[in-house]
Order: structure tokens, then C-alpha cells, then sequence
């Protein structure tokens, strides 16, 4: 199973910026989809970007425009480029793994990392 690690959370004042990474194991990190989710106190998981095998990325509304995800398929790595922060942006970001670019079978979810805005 492949397993996945975020870093980069962190407590940033609003406007700031901050870049999260996903760092996953295994040698077949390209041909899967990633997303990134977040949570929020007393909220249900939301879906956030997503980044085909081929590049394609979708975004929520809530953050189009303001967040950029990117993969580096060398590094086994997905990158969630978060600016022009928000307090409402506040909420524990998770990364996925997709089964394929067409399913929603989630196979791997990461520990999660903190992200906090300040107003």
C-alpha cells in the first residue's frame, strides 16, 4: 500500500502563503490521481483540488484562483501552493490516492497536517 506523509502546515496570518507536500512511497506514484481534502472543526472532509495522472487539475470555488496543486512525479510528491490565505481557510489539510483518474476509490489517505489563519 502506498503510504502518504504531508508536511508544510503551519499558523500564517491572512494573505500570507504557505505550500503543503505529500510525499508518497512506492514506484507507481504517477499513474494515480491525487487530491487534497481539508477539515475543518465540526465540519465534514471537503474536496479541494485534484491532480490527474495526465496534469489536469480541478478546484473546489472556495479555493479557485487562490490555491495551485502540482505533482512531481520524480519526487513522488503533490504540492498544494496555498496564497491569499483566509481565516476560513483554516482546517487539517488531508492529501489522497486514487485507484485512477476516473474512480473515487481512495486508496491511501495521509495523517493530515494542521494549517491555522489568523486574522
Amino acid at each position: 500500500q502506498v503510504q502518504l506523509v504531508e508536511s508544510g502546515g503551519g499558523l500564517v496570518r491572512a494573505g500570507g502563503s504557505l505550500r503543503l507536500s505529500c510525499a508518497a512511497s512506492g514506484r507507481t506514484f504517477s499513474s494515480y490521481a491525487m487530491d487534497w481534502f481539508r477539515q475543518a472543526p465540526g465540519q465534514e472532509r471537503e474536496s479541494i483540488a485534484q491532480i490527474t495522472s495526465g496534469h489536469m487539475t480541478m478546484y473546489a470555488d472556495s479555493v479557485k484562483g487562490r490555491f495551485t496543486i502540482s505533482r512531481d512525479n520524480a519526487r513522488y510528491t503533490v504540492y498544494l501552493q496555498m496564497t491569499s490565505l483566509k481565516p476560513e481557510d483554516t482546517a487539517v489539510y488531508y492529501c489522497s490516492l486514487r485507484q485512477s483518474d476516473s474512480s473515487n476509490r481512495v486508496l491511501s489517505w495521509g495523517q493530515g497536517t494542521q494549517v491555522t489563519v489568523s486574522s
